[in-house]
């Protein structure tokens, strides 16, 4: 029995036609969400459509592409690499591209995260930095630490480990929140100073608790929340009083996105592992990694083979995605994102913050190359992502809140063009809205 979905239009290709039966898309409610748009190649940053149209990508595909689209610098890398060795395993084998990207990390980022393992997403960097920080105390003989803290409005990937320390409540997972494993969720504190419930708890509990995880500075595919940079400190201490490892996942905010190379850099805080990936690769090529301090690998060395981290996905360090990667730092040394982040923030900050005056607004908020326009609801959220699309751009809520995450290469008169849609589409739209998405968009 072929299930009743929405129907094609008319004008689809057939190559979408014959797979429409056959695929099953990310975040969707097949049966009452429109078809998704057929794309038929991307430029700088546009995406361009099969039927001619072109839409300036708001999103950065989900915030990778953060060097625009084809930019020719990565595809000459990825093409040379192709070439030469386009993969091989990383069990027993070395080659360069994985080896001087991990030279290149370990000097990019603050104090001595120095040893980079890697995986494929940001999910599976995630549970390789859970995966280390459990087996951290396994090897140190205190195996009662099985338990993590983390934070409401939190988002950490789609795999059991990583949902576990998702938000339980209004976060994708609610639905399994009987099968993963128990670990701790506190209300994200609004500063420093308000981190009393946080730090009694992990002064009576700290002997099961082995990591405290955030996203630092912004919580990204959970709604966009932000708090500021003295949090994190306080995090650092209490961690450091407790003997709890203390993880970032800089998976949404590392390489430039809040303006800062990494979050981490604002905060003034050396994390003991850092989760990184998405625009690693400047969004060519799948590719994370997680990067340990000096003492959290020390603690694996031994004579005993048992003390080894027992983890290994078949495309790590794949060296087609280390290229990219490396081609992508390239850029990033040659410092021009820096001034274009700055300039985006100016501007995303004149042009929306209006928006809070809208009728069905509920807060604004801007960090680096980051706006979110948070709405008390979105009541046909088909309408509202057709209704951008109308006006020359891509953009995809998450839940009730519409963002953008630009590329960083964006032109003044694109950027203005994103800015202008969103006030368009909202102040079109958003007043006396009350029903809710019955699945969260993302």
């Amino acid at each position: 029995m072929t299930a009743d979905l929405p129907r094609l239009p008319n004008s689809a290709p057939a190559w979408q036609r014959d797979g429409q039966d056959h695929v099953w898309m990310p975040y969707t409610q097949m049966q009452t969400t429109a078809p998704p748009l057929p794309v038929a190649r991307t430029d700088g940053v546009r995406i361009i459509l099969e039927d001619g149209r072109e839409l300036i990508d708001g999103t950065a595909s989900w915030w990778t592409a953060c060097h625009g689209y084809n930019h020719p610098h990565i595809t000459a890398a990825i093409a040379k690499q192709a070439n030469e060795m386009p993969h091989v395993m990383f069990g027993g084998l070395s080659h360069e591209p994985a080896f001087a990207l991990a030279s290149r990390l370990a000097a990019l980022t603050p104090g001595d995260l120095n040893r980079v393992f890697y995986a494929d997403g940001g999910s599976v960097a995630v549970e390789v930095a859970m995966k280390m920080a459990l087996q951290y105390f396994i090897n140190r003989g205190e195996p009662n630490r099985k338990r993590f803290v983390s934070f409401l409005g939190g988002y950490h990937g789609d795999t059991f480990g990583a949902m576990s320390v998702c938000d339980p409540e209004d976060g994708m997972h609610r639905l399994f929140a009987d099968s993963m494993p128990k670990n701790h969720v506190f209300p994200l504190p609004g500063s420093a100073t308000d981190m009393t419930g946080l730090k009694d708890f992990l002064d009576d509990n700290h002997e099961e608790i082995a990591a405290v995880i955030i996203e630092p500075l912004v919580q990204g595919a959970a709604g966009m929340q932000m708090h500021d940079a003295t949090l994190l400190q306080g995090l650092r201490n209490i961690c450091d009083d407790n003997g709890v490892l203390l993880i970032f996942d800089e998976i949404f905010t590392g390489f430039g996105r809040t303006g800062s190379l990494f979050a981490c850099e604002e905060a003034d805080v050396v994390p003991d592992i850092l989760c990184i990936g998405k625009a690693l690769t400047g969004g060519t090529m799948p590719l994370s990694a997680a990067i340990a301090r000096e003492h959290v690998f020390e603690a694996f060395l031994s004579d005993d083979p048992s003390a080894a981290l027992m983890h290994g996905p078949t495309f790590m360090a794949n060296p087609l995605s280390c290229a990219a990667a490396n081609a992508s730092l390239d850029l990033f040394e040659q410092g021009e994102w820096k001034d274009r982040v700055a300039q985006i923030e100016q501007h995303l900050t004149e042009k929306l913050r209006p928006c809070a005056d809208m009728s069905g607004v509920v807060d604004v908020r801007i960090k680096g190359a980051i706006a979110a326009i948070e709405l008390d609801s979105i009541g046909d959220a088909d309408a509202l992502k057709r209704a951008f699309v109308d006006n020359g751009v891509f953009l995809r809520p998450i839940g009730n809140v519409v963002y953008l995450t630009p590329p960083f290469v964006i032109g003044d008169e694109d950027l203005a063009k994103l800015t202008d849609a969103l006030v368009t589409v909202l102040s079109d739209m958003v007043g006396g809205h009350t029903s809710e998405t019955a699945l969260p968009v993302r």
